[in-house]
């Protein structure tokens, strides 16, 4: 069997899109890990299939390297609307379904707006806060956050006695380097590894940074992969709405693949 696909990245978050509006793609753990697999497969941190949702403009079905169907993926959310709009299925903006419910997109030439859900929950500790943006994160703060040993702690961290059980969280640095300006660096789950960038940690990060700080809307982020904006609008009990991601969301190329009958992990 014969697919084509495509490979998109946000600030380096990369991903490997494909358009199953006819849903036919072989949907299997190992089949999606050998695809993603950065030395036998095309490589990425993803894959995304775009299907048909009524009353949507499509739906998003997020897959992570290792092949299990993951939570919420801010920068490919991100990638799937200029995907989607590449494919001329919408113009301007989008509302789509993913997994953890409704989301507006707004495209330009150069930038992705994601309406991200809300967040009523922030549980602040600390050493370090953890809120759910649509996937979980913990975020502790760093004085120098390029010299984190990401890997090592992050998994730590991802695997630990708190939040292991509870099937393990991403792990976010962060580096306050002026008001409203954060760096960030992030440790996925589904990837285990540093990736160059996380649209839900980025997001987490500035929610909790708006907190501790008490800055106001909006927060620029920059990761290793390239800047983020988060804006958002705050509530007098401490929830967030109206929480926007934006950013850069990019076409890398297109190719065909054929799938074997055995996939290679």
């Amino acid at each position: 069997m014969e697919i084509t696909f495509y490979k998109y990245q946000g600030t380096g978050n990369d991903f490997v899109m494909i358009d199953d509006r006819s849903q036919t793609f072989p949907v299997s753990k190992s089949l999606i890990a050998s695809i993603c697999h950065r030395r036998f497969g095309i490589g990425s941190d993803g894959l995304i299939l775009l299907q048909n949702a009524e009353g949507y403009d499509f739906k998003m079905v997020y897959f992570n390297a290792d092949g299990g169907e993951g939570s919420m993926c801010g920068n490919g959310g991100r990638c799937v609307a200029r995907f989607a709009s590449d494919l001329g299925l919408f113009s301007g903006m989008a509302k789509f379904i993913a997994v953890d419910g409704e989301h507006e997109a707004t495209v330009s030439n150069e930038v992705i707006e994601l309406k991200m859900t809300g967040v009523t929950d922030v549980q602040q500790y600390e050493d370090y806060d953890f809120i759910n943006t649509g996937s979980p994160h913990y975020i502790t703060y760093v004085d120098q956050v390029e010299d984190v040993d990401v890997v090592n702690i992050g998994s730590e961290i991802r695997y630990g006695s708190v939040y292991g059980p509870q099937g393990g969280t991403n792990a976010n640095f962060v580096e306050v380097i002026e008001e409203n300006h954060l760096s960030v660096r992030t440790y996925e789950r589904g990837v285990e590894d540093e990736t160059f960038s996380c649209g839900t940690g980025v997001t987490a990060c500035a929610l909790s940074a708006s907190i501790r700080n008490g800055w106001s809307s909006p927060i620029t982020v920059e990761t290793i992969g390239g800047t983020l904006e988060v804006a958002f609008a705050q509530t007098a009990e401490g929830e967030f709405g109206d929480i926007i991601l934006k950013g850069p969301a990019v076409r890398v190329f297109e190719g065909s693949l054929d799938i074997p009958s055995t996939p290679i992990l």
